[in-house]
């Protein structure tokens, strides 16, 4: 795969609820060892386009490519074995298994045993504290080593794209900035693309290369990440952040990009 190539490309994409339309004609591409970001309020489609990318929700219109391969509507377990891993919105890791298992657990389309190993090796070294309480029942750690555990298990597929749904959700600020640095380093030392949905716009865009705004179910605006983190329209009107708020976020981000 060349230095620039095309991960992740979708094309017109359309998918609903019954009769409510909840992404609208949405476009997009993602390419090789990018962090791409899409935001927006609320019910704008983050989710529901995630979803329709990774085969949980078929869509009605439109077109998704992994690698240049048409994907569109293939089954969830199948787009893990082609090279892209979601780790949804709640982490939905699996409480009554132990930590160790639900690391397992993400190799489970693989046969590679060495491979799989040299993985879990990486996993516990990016989360130590998933080494320390690999024992433990997953459903009783707390919600910031719940999320660790989620993008462990997603990186145990070694995917070519990793989709990352609100991974600051419920989140301490400490906690987020901490999950989001680990972001960037695995992006940075492991190469791994990603695609991740978030509403904290200002970390987000701190870590991406590049970011959709979505609203009502369309992209508004696509730009890379500097210019919509200074840009004080995306932030007021898109984001719902004050001009003050807009120059902090502008603030922080040239700080956060010491991560990568």
């Amino acid at each position: 795969m060349s230095e620039h190539e095309i991960v992740l490309q979708v094309d017109n994409l359309e998918a609903s609820y019954g009769p409510i339309m909840a992404i609208r004609g949405v476009s997009l591409q993602v390419r090789k060892g990018q962090i791409v970001t899409v935001l927006g309020a609320n019910g704008a489609g983050k989710t529901t386009l995630l979803k329709t990318i990774s085969g949980v929700l078929n869509p009605r219109k439109g077109q998704v490519r992994l690698k240049g391969e048409d994907i569109t509507g293939v089954e969830p377990n199948r787009t893990v074995a082609l090279g892209l891993a979601h780790v949804p919105e709640g982490r939905e890791i699996f409480p009554l298994l132990t930590v160790a298992e639900n690391v397992a657990m993400g190799a489970y389309s693989r046969s590679d045993r060495g491979e799989i190993s040299a993985d879990e090796a990486f996993v516990y070294d990016t989360f130590p504290i998933l080494k320390e309480r690999r024992n433990q029942a997953a459903g009783t750690m707390s919600g910031g080593q719940q999320q660790m555990l989620a993008i462990g298990r997603g990186l145990m597929a070694r995917p070519d794209i990793m989709l990352l749904d609100e991974p600051s959700l419920g989140l301490s600020p400490l906690l987020t900035q901490e999950i989001f640095a680990t972001i960037a380093n695995i992006n940075k030392e492991r190469g791994v693309t990603m695609m991740l949905v978030e509403q904290n716009a200002a970390i987000a865009l701190s870590v991406a290369d590049y970011g959709y705004v979505m609203e009502l179910g369309r992209v508004v605006m696509a730009e890379d990440a500097e210019t919509l983190a200074n840009s004080a329209d995306v932030q007021e009107f898109y984001l719902g952040q004050s001009q003050q708020e807009n120059q902090r976020g502008q603030r922080r981000w040239k700080a956060r990009k010491t991560w990568r």
